[in-house]
């Protein structure tokens, strides 16, 4: 069982998605289930409707779930795999205050030494837990720290070690009786038998946690990990939520398309893809998550630009003209002509439309431009672009310049752009509307 377990606290970004697409790219190509789980647990940052939004996200991109949760209806068992731990001995009740906890950073900064739990309530009985429900007073419960070493067989990392104090004894349940982050994604993937986890290298410290507390709750099923390295911007640092690019639905009202942004996604840090541009199902056929580089690799905006023209070029003619509100294959043709100068689907409306937008005649060239408006309007229909030219020609007697400048003006509402009789081919069935 593989997962994808994203957090409704703001819009999805290309770590995310990317992490996405390779859960569900190594679960087809191991033909187990993959599963949706949407983190909302952190009440406080859930923001409304961003779970729709995400669920949304993946199915533009084909990304098709076998289930789906809300990780806060798993509250009440994420309470009593806690309490089992407490009643094991496995866990402790802490009674420590916010200004304690803080005290004992302030004293580990100034020793200079990494911040740990100082084990004040180590030895706090589990019979107090019963006593502190009754009295209201605030406390949390945490986990008892690992006796030994905690090793995590990274496929992407390599092997790394992680000692006892390093994991140390953290809180899994809150004072408001909710589980924390790592408790409560240890609890459902033991629980939903996730035993591959592919997400990002932010990752990395929670991984040790969440092994531990499988091992504290007598889960002994083998689960593989891959991280990610993370994604730099383009001065090198990691990109960020200030990032515009960072943001899938920022690529999506710039214009760049699912398929491209999943290739782009699938390349970064890969340099043995058999092929530059792929689909998702040809991906699933020889991607290798080994393959990927331990190293970080860098957002490259124009890399995705020429990956969205190449994937544009592939679409359905009649699919393409949808997106300019179109059901022609023509207009679709006529969309990839502007490709030679047009990367994404906004630079080809701003091409295409217009096209099919009523002309400005108040310009050096409206005179000729009504004149061959009128010839357009009374003239049958003309089959090749050659002849429509030399009977716009004849009959108006315009020649060089003022024929052409104003021609090319009226049907495409634009100075310059690709050969007249590239275009004509695809208007021809709509000349009385374009030229006017």
């Amino acid at each position: 069982m593989l997962r994808f377990a994203p957090s409704p606290t703001g819009d999805m970004h290309i770590g995310n998605l990317r992490v996405a697409i390779l859960n569900y790219l190594v679960a087809k190509q191991r033909n187990e289930p993959f599963m949706v789980r949407i983190e909302d647990t952190d009440k406080e940052r859930n923001i409304e409707g961003k779970d729709t939004e995400i669920m949304q996200i993946l199915e533009k991109f084909s990304i098709v779930h076998d289930s789906v949760h809300h990780q806060s209806e798993h509250l009440h068992m994420h309470q009593t795999l806690a309490v089992r731990l407490l009643e094991e001995g496995k866990a402790f009740v802490c009674t420590c205050t916010p200004e304690q906890l803080e005290a004992d950073r302030e004293e580990a900064k100034a020793k200079r030494i990494a911040y740990r739990y100082s084990g004040r309530c180590f030895t706090v009985d589990k019979a107090e837990y019963a006593k502190l429900k009754e009295s209201g007073e605030p406390f949390v419960i945490r986990i008892r720290r690992p006796e030994h070493d905690i090793i995590n067989h990274d496929l992407i990392k390599g092997d790394i070690i992680t000692a006892p104090n390093e994991v140390d004894s953290f809180v899994i349940l809150r004072a408001d009786g909710t589980p924390t982050y790592n408790f409560a994604c240890a609890c459902d993937d033991m629980l939903s038998g996730v035993d591959f986890i592919i997400r990002g290298e932010d990752h990395l410290s929670n991984t040790p946690k969440q092994i531990h507390i499988k091992e504290m709750l007598g889960y002994t099923e083998e689960t593989t990990y891959a991280h990610l390295p993370i994604i730099l911007n383009e001065h090198g640092k990691k990109m960020s939520k200030r990032d515009k690019a960072s943001s899938v639905k920022w690529l999506f009202e710039q214009g760049f398309i699912p398929d491209a942004i999943m290739n782009y996604l699938l390349l970064l840090g890969n340099a043995k893809a058999p092929k530059e541009i792929f689909t998702l199902p040809e991906a699933i056929e020889w991607f290798k998550l080994e393959n990927i580089s331990r190293s970080a690799a860098k957002f490259d905006i124009d890399k995705l630009r020429f990956l969205n023209r190449e994937h544009l070029k592939m679409m359905d003619d009649k699919k393409l003209s949808a997106l300019f509100g179109f059901a022609d294959a023509d207009i679709g043709k006529l969309a990839k002509v502007y490709l030679e100068e047009a990367s994404t689907i906004n630079e080809l409306e701003a091409r295409i439309r217009p096209i099919f937008s009523p002309k400005n005649f108040d310009n050096e060239w409206g005179e000729q431009m009504r004149v061959m408006e009128k010839l357009i309007a009374q003239a049958p229909m003309i089959d090749t672009f050659d002849e429509f030219k030399s009977y716009i020609m004849k009959e108006s007697g315009l020649k060089g310049k003022n024929f052409f400048k104003p021609l090319r003006l009226l049907l495409t509402g634009a100075e310059h752009g690709p050969e007249l009789s590239d275009i004509y081919p695809y208007i021809k069935s709509y000349l009385l509307e374009v030229a006017s």
